[in-house]
């Protein structure tokens, strides 16, 4: 299998320097006082509510946030939702009865949270999403997001430049609910299905869980018996999970059956010097962070995030054996 491509090689140097400037944007209000046109001074309690808990990509979303706001003077803490629109529900109304000067949220459906955020708004409080976007706009005051479209796409060309530009592959998809999902997948197929030689065995939900990614794995590996050559997965944990599933059948995954992942976390990182991943794409989720904190901070002090737009993406960066000793805690270095 060949580690090297020299056109995926120089898209992802121009995306690293692009991951460095300041975010895209998609036009949308992001100012605005808060309730009754006062500004406040720093302080206060920020709820911090996240997808799930004791998983490494969620957990620098919300240590991130939680390390920059105290630094700022305000007080938190994490919950999650678990994907629950419900529980989600019950977390804002928690926040709101303590007192939320504001609240980060990495919304549980990008149209089961609109009514969540509508909620808090109305009862003058901000939200500011992280991760994942909403069907609305101006309700939060901002939502940042890795460019989902632009790293699957990344991605995609390199799982098909190491397949060789054929052979039968299947893909794992993550949670139907989370508008992250279809962009990866539709992105994927945009560029795979560029490769006539190349054939989509089966997809399977496995809704960013690595222990679904294992199941569903299991499951496919059965069905299609000595035909499958990769994987291609909507986050690393369902990569994971499917290298799981590939050893335990007793094949070896990155030469049997190689396999692509997206998030950028350590384990992945630590699969990909071990061989057994192809390579992940890095969602700058610590950069995205921080920057949500800072614009949080301004509205809170200002009135107005200070960006220009409620919407904003930051570029993702392929990460692959060449540049790997660049990594960082969801991070690239020079």
């Amino acid at each position: 299998m060949r580690h090297k491509s020299l056109a995926v090689l120089g898209a992802a140097a121009v995306v690293l320097i692009a991951s460095c400037s300041s975010p895209t944007s998609t036009p949308s209000t992001a100012s605005g006082a808060p309730s009754g046109g006062q500004t406040n001074a720093a302080g206060g309690y920020v709820a911090i509510i996240t997808t799930v808990l004791e998983n490494p990509y969620w957990d620098a979303e919300s240590l991130t946030a939680q390390k920059e706001l105290e630094a700022l003077g305000y007080t938190t803490d994490i919950n999650a939702h678990n994907n629950d629109a419900q529980r989600q529900s019950e977390l804002i109304d928690a926040a709101l009865s303590k007192k939320a000067v504001a609240i980060v949220l990495d919304p549980a459906g990008a149209k089961e949270s609109v009514g969540v955020v509508q909620k808090a708004t109305d009862a003058g409080v901000p939200v500011f999403l992280i991760n994942a976007e909403i069907e609305a706009e101006g309700i939060a005051k901002a939502q940042i997001i890795a460019n989902n479209a632009q790293g699957a796409e990344l991605g995609a060309q390199y799982f098909a430049e190491q397949m060789g530009g054929q052979g039968a592959y299947v893909e794992l998809y993550g949670n139907p609910t989370d508008n992250n999902a279809p962009v990866r997948s539709d992105s994927y197929h945009k560029v795979l299905e560029q490769y006539p030689d190349m054939k989509l065995l089966q997809t399977e939900t496995a809704n960013w869980v690595l222990s679904e990614g294992t199941d569903k794995m299991e499951t496919m590996l059965t069905a299609h018996k000595g035909q499958i050559k990769g994987v291609i997965s909507g986050n690393d944990e369902m990569a994971l999970g499917a290298i799981a599933a590939i050893e335990k059948a007793g094949l070896v995954p990155g030469k049997d059956i190689i396999v692509m992942g997206f998030d950028g976390s350590p384990n992945a990182v630590a699969a990909i010097k071990e061989g057994k991943l192809l390579g992940t794409v890095l969602q700058p989720i610590v950069a995205e962070t921080t920057e949500l904190v800072k614009q949080l901070d301004n509205y809170l002090k200002t009135g107005s995030t200070g960006a220009a737009t409620e919407k904003q993406a930051m570029d993702c960066v392929l990460i692959i054996p060449d540049n790997i000793d660049q990594y960082g805690m969801f991070s690239m270095g020079e």
